[in-house]
């Protein structure tokens, strides 16, 4: 009878040590799968900031300082027209060119951002004069703008150039750089100084 019984508490103790070891198992599926799907949603977030690292022409995402957003905005004194900013990044530029009564538009590759930006303008009442796109800022035409703004870095600076030079050089415009000036073309005016300086170019129309 005591064989019996040993027997039967050794069964049991088996029994329940194999019901822990799967309850510490089914735990572990359980914080390895969190953390995988953590680690995918961190990636697809991270991604749109990441991969503008991996085009020809690097163009991260460093928001504009006040400053440098009074320095636009005077830039932009006296004219009137629209607006597209370049690169757009979190539409800071665009909703602050809104409020002045420009219809502004942003471009950027980072979806995530351009989500941000027109949540910006809804959130500051300036939805219906933005117009924020997913795109490449290479491929849209400035000709139908007659105020574009840069935040440039300086390997794209010399493209830039040639775009607006004929581009904007249809009807005729301004073009608003930041951070870095156009490599040739002398501008027409230089606002402010240090890494909040800002570079005013007027593209004359060309007469054919």
């Amino acid at each position: 009878m005591e064989d019996f019984l040993r027997v039967s508490q050794n069964i049991n103790d088996v029994n329940l040590t194999e019901k822990k070891h799967d309850g510490v198992n089914r735990i572990g599926l359980i914080v390895a799968g969190c953390i995988g799907a953590t680690a995918v949603g961190l990636s697809v977030l991270a991604f749109p900031f990441v991969s503008p690292a991996l085009r020809k022409v690097c163009l991260p995402f460093v928001p504009a300082t006040p400053t440098q957003i009074r320095n636009v905005m005077t830039a932009l004194n006296g004219r009137n027209g629209k607006v597209i900013d370049l690169g757009s990044g979190d539409g800071r530029l665009v909703v602050e060119a809104a409020k002045k009564g420009f219809s502004s538009d942003g471009i950027d590759l980072n979806r995530v951002l351009v989500w941000y930006s027109r949540f910006s303008a809804f959130s500051n009442g300036v939805y219906a004069k933005t117009n924020f796109m997913c795109n490449d800022l290479f491929k849209v035409s400035l000709s139908d703008y007659d105020n574009v703004i840069v935040f440039g870095v300086s390997e794209m600076m010399e493209i830039i150039e040639m775009k607006a030079s004929e581009e904007l050089s249809q009807y005729g415009g301004r073009l608003v750089v930041c951070r870095f000036p156009l490599p040739s073309k002398p501008p027409t005016a230089i606002i402010g100084t240090g890494i909040d300086t800002v570079w005013v170019y007027d593209i004359e129309r060309k007469i054919n």
